[in-house]
């Protein structure tokens, strides 16, 4: 089986999240997923997370990779990595009530069907996988940004740990909870 691989560089400069949605978007419509389709909204959400975490929390430039044709061949599933140059492993935050941040890897955990990051050099990758095939169900009507912390803390442990399963489901409710998602530094320096 063949994969395909497609890879942007991003600055460190969170107007460079604009930037890796459109050309996520390009890419996936050049591999046969309309930009129309739930998949290409969940995979859109899910590269905007990952790049806004890499961007704002490092403040390094970053890496953003997809792969069409990973994993089983039967889903055709696309992953997608982001990798940057701190050795920090990703720490999963709990947003509560009207914050504004905090949300971005309990979003990921939510829609992606798995997750999770490992080294890579001197710095780290995330990623995450949607399967093509996987249906695309809305979350039920109590699932908010709170329903979607199952396992999410699980990711802080060692690298290349995996979150949970999520759901791949419809990206309106969790794109409205996460409005602001990952807007703000943690507030500790990175060497890039």
């Amino acid at each position: 089986m063949q994969v395909l691989q497609v890879q942007l560089e991003v600055g460190p400069d969170p107007a460079e999240v604009g930037r890796a949605r459109r050309w996520a978007r390009s890419r996936l419509a050049g591999s046969g997923i309309g930009d129309d389709e739930p998949l290409a909204e969940t995979l859109v959400l899910l590269i905007s997370e990952l790049v806004t975490n890499a961007v704002v929390h490092t403040g390094c430039p970053a890496v953003l990779r997809m792969l069409f044709g990973a994993g089983c061949p039967e889903a055709g599933t696309v992953r997608v990595e982001v990798a940057d140059s701190s050795d920090r492993p990703p720490r999963p935050r709990h947003a509560h009530g009207d914050d504004t941040n905090g949300r971005g890897l309990e979003l990921v955990d939510g829609l992606a069907d798995r997750w999770g990051w490992q080294r890579e050099g001197a710095g780290k990758s995330i990623w995450c996988e949607v399967d093509r095939g996987a249906p695309m169900t809305p979350p039920a009507p109590a699932a908010g940004p709170a329903a979607l912390t199952s396992t999410v803390g699980s990711v802080a442990g060692s690298a290349g740990s995996v979150g949970s399963a999520g759901s791949a489901g419809s990206v309106g409710a969790a794109a409205s909870a996460a409005s602001g998602a990952s807007a703000a530094s943690s507030g500790t320096s990175v060497h890039c």
